[in-house]
């Protein structure tokens, strides 16, 4: 069976979530196309490029975190998704249910990602 474009959108965005939860922010960099675009959250300065892209994420090496897919709707090469992302500090733990919106190319990779979120948005206990 082979899949369409629609469902490995949807594998990347599980692939996603479970690389914010366990694995580093190399391996999750890799899941965007070498050109892509960052903006997280929508309105900050957008990042350029998969080493970029990386450096953003580099905060997830030294956290736990957990991650729960709420909902996702997947039109064309566009993904919206709702998830949860628990982040435990050591100190500290942030719970946060962004919207994430993702534009992918041919093969799946992510061209695009725009975080819908505030922080307002974070609960902190």
């Amino acid at each position: 069976m082979t899949l369409d474009n629609s469902d490995r959108i949807r594998e990347t965005v599980t692939r996603y979530l479970d690389l914010i939860a366990n694995g580093t922010s190399a391996d999750v960099a890799a899941l965007y196309a070498p050109d892509a675009t960052l903006e997280d959250p929508v309105g900050t300065e957008p990042k350029h490029g998969r080493e970029a892209i990386e450096k953003f994420y580099a905060a997830l090496d030294a956290v736990r975190n957990t991650t729960e897919l709420l909902t996702i709707r997947v039109s064309g090469n566009t993904a919206a998704f709702h998830f949860r992302v628990v982040t435990d500090t050591g100190e500290q733990t942030i719970t946060i249910e962004p919207i994430d919106v993702m534009t992918f190319d041919d093969q799946a990779r992510i061209t695009s990602m725009r975080a819908i979120w505030s922080p307002t948005d974070m609960v902190v206990a």
